[in-house]
């Protein structure tokens, strides 16, 4: 009696879950695109890294001469109407320097080395400053890199524009197949960065197979003029969405 009754349960639970398995929902209809979009920006901003270096054999000369290039690097920055908050030292380093021969080590000079980095505010004086500056004593540029204090607003704007570029995308894809879009399912965000034609591309690589918007946005630093003009900023936004199709 007891295994006709575990028999007769075992085919009442397969005789139940049969209609659930006949009535299972359909894999969802979805088609996935990825937008690009890309804004032109001008630069408002510039960061020189700049370095000064002085050599001697007595550590208090080296110290000083140091000291005295560096009040002179500062004094022209200040005078090219640099605020004294926008210029800070970023590294120092004194070390004696010595010459190996013959397995020996001799003793040549001490060799001190400083860093600054100045923010200027207004890239129209971008020129005038470097050129100030070198003059006043600065031996090496570390790197100049022009910027835009409203990066965050115009990486939002990019993302909102390669969002719309993605919708455009999966409705013009759809509509050849005759479907239609219905509500997004899924976002994600891909990589972005911006880039500098002066400084070089920060920031991760975009995909090129999506659909693409461009965007010009005026500014101060798209008119400057000269060997050394900034040039534009690339803001570039990059998403990836699943719509349903209905």
């Amino acid at each position: 009696m007891d295994r006709f009754l575990a028999s007769a349960f075992l085919l009442g639970l397969m005789a139940a879950s049969a209609p659930l398995r006949a009535y299972e929902d359909p894999a969802p209809r979805t088609i996935t695109v990825s937008g690009d979009a890309e804004m032109k920006v001008a630069p408002d901003e510039v960061v020189l890294t700049l370095g000064v270096e002085t050599r001697h054999k007595e550590l208090a000369e080296v110290k000083r001469l140091n000291d005295q290039r560096m009040k002179e690097v500062l004094a022209a920055a200040l005078a090219s109407g640099i605020a004294r908050k926008d210029i800070r030292t970023d590294y120092l380093n004194l070390a004696p320097e010595y010459d190996y021969q013959n397995h020996r080590r001799t003793f040549v000079e001490y060799i001190q080395r400083t860093t600054i980095v100045i923010t200027l505010r207004d890239v129209s004086k971008f020129e005038t400053l470097l050129t100030a500056v070198l003059q006043a004593g600065v031996e090496y540029i570390h790197g100049i890199d022009f910027r835009t204090s409203e990066l965050r607003k115009y990486r939002d704007e990019a993302r909102a524009m390669a969002m719309k570029a993605a919708k455009e995308k999966a409705i013009a894809l759809a509509g050849v197949l005759g479907q239609k879009v219905g509500k997004p399912r899924s976002i994600q965000e891909g990589s972005g960065g911006w880039w500098s034609s002066y400084g070089g591309w920060w920031g991760r690589g975009y995909q090129n197979m999506s659909q693409n918007v461009s965007q010009s946005v005026g500014g101060s630093g798209s008119s400057q003029e000269g060997p050394l003009a900034p040039g534009t900023l690339s803001v570039r936004g990059n998403v990836s969405i699943t719509f349903d199709l209905e």
